[in-house]
């Protein structure tokens, strides 16, 4: 059976968090992990999981056409770019030139674009982002280490990341104004070559209604919001059947790279309530000192008691410290290719239920275990399901830095 829809995202949080809501609302889904290299049976979509996000523009743009020709000879009718739902990247892209690129080969005329995700308080309006109350430039994300958020008007940060492509907009009137009046809208840019089109977003029914005005286009890019009106245009319904895993079992460990607001809430409290943890200090990995061995002497002797947790999450004030003396991509590396170490260690002490927050550490350490697809659980919070990965029997849930109220930890296990 041919695929239904074929997704391309640009880290593995956001490919789960894709995939968990295609999930919840009826899709059987596999999460691959890069571009597969043979036919997958019994799914109505695949989310093949790339680390592209902060990669060389021209290393992106290779890796999201090879995922997008694979998933064309599948069958797929839909291309779906998924993007951060605070539209991660800098003026170099990687968001406009994947887009670019995959115009080009799908044909499109004009491509709606957002990265809205109201339930996670991600919401567009006359082409702003907002984080709950405050404007993209305002939140937190200003401060990431990787990709710095610091301007809301998304035509403007999409159009400063294109070569080719005009950068418009479809605005909430004539979202609230239907299917049909967008379908116009997109048709009205595309005369005026337009291809690429933010469209504004503030509700879950601004979503479904974008869904079935994009039902026959090859292209869309988005945040995992729009998900939650595909499935529904292919006559499916939610099911529980559909997001069924085997039993959990085995030790419980949680990774921790992302330095976050939402993340360091989360630390804070599980430190709070007085679970096992180890800080990771990348000025010792730096200076040459095995920290991942430490980390794994440290957790290893306490996995039978309960959860343990190894983390980098710092303060923005210290992680900038940290950058100054290093440099942000050396800094992140270090502590990437460490929590990736660490993690491997873990399922190799016994470990089968692993929790990773932070989009760049859940690549790393996805690749480190060796995965190769993900089959796509329950929900622990919005846009972070349970994963199981069949090669290793394990339990995994990869975590957005930005995701989660700040009992997510607890909350994650107990729902296992």
């Amino acid at each position: 059976m041919a695929l239904l829809l074929g997704c391309i995202a640009d880290d593995f949080t956001g490919a789960t968090d894709l995939a968990n809501n295609l999930v919840r609302e009826g899709m059987r889904v596999v999460q691959a992990i890069g571009v597969p290299t043979a036919p997958i049976d019994g799914v109505d979509a695949v989310v093949v999981a790339l680390k592209s996000r902060t990669a060389p523009v021209a290393e992106a743009v290779a890796q999201s056409r090879a995922a997008a020709h694979w998933l064309k000879e599948q069958g797929a009718p839909q291309l779906y770019f998924k993007v951060c739902s605070t539209f991660d990247s800098t003026p170099q892209g990687n968001i406009g030139p994947v887009a670019e690129a995959l115009v080009e080969l799908t044909g499109a005329r004009c491509v709606p674009v957002t990265p809205a995700f109201p339930a996670t308080g991600r919401t567009v309006y006359l082409g702003h982002l907002f984080v709950g109350e405050l404007l993209l430039s305002d939140s937190p994300m200003r401060h990431h280490p990787l990709t710095p958020m610091t301007d809301a008007n998304l035509v403007r940060v999409l159009q400063a990341q294109c070569v080719r492509e005009r950068v418009g907009l479809v605005t909430q009137r004539d979202v609230a104004a239907g299917a049909t009046p967008i379908a116009q809208r997109l048709d009205e840019l595309a005369g005026q070559g337009v291809r690429l089109a933010i469209v504004d977003a503030t509700s879950d029914g601004d979503l479904r209604t974008l869904a079935t005005a994009a039902r026959e286009l090859p292209l869309v890019v988005a945040g995992s919001g729009l998900a939650i009106g595909i499935p529904a245009q292919h006559g499916l319904a939610p099911s529980a059947a559909a997001a069924a895993l085997p039993p959990a079992q085995g030790g419980r460990a949680i990774v921790s790279g992302s330095c976050s607001a939402a993340t360091n809430a989360q630390v804070a409290q599980f430190k709070a309530q007085g679970g096992a943890a180890f800080a990771v200090d990348p000025l010792r990995i730096a200076a040459g000192q095995d920290v991942a061995a430490e980390a794994l002497a440290f957790v290893r002797p306490r996995l039978a008691a309960g959860t343990v947790l190894v983390h980098a999450t710092a303060e923005p004030d210290a992680v900038r410290a940290v950058q100054q003396q290093l440099g942000a991509e050396r800094a992140g590396a270090l502590v990437e290719a460490t929590l990736a170490r660490v993690a491997l260690g873990l399922v190799e002490a016994g470990v089968g239920q692993l929790l990773v927050a932070g989009g760049e550490t859940s690549g790393a350490c996805v690749q480190a275990l060796g995965l190769t697809r993900l089959r796509i659980g329950p929900q622990i919070d919005p846009g972070v399901p349970w994963c199981h990965a069949p090669e290793r029997s394990l339990h995994l849930a990869l975590k957005s830095g930005n995701f989660g109220g700040v009992d997510f930890f607890h909350r994650a296990f107990t729902l296992l």
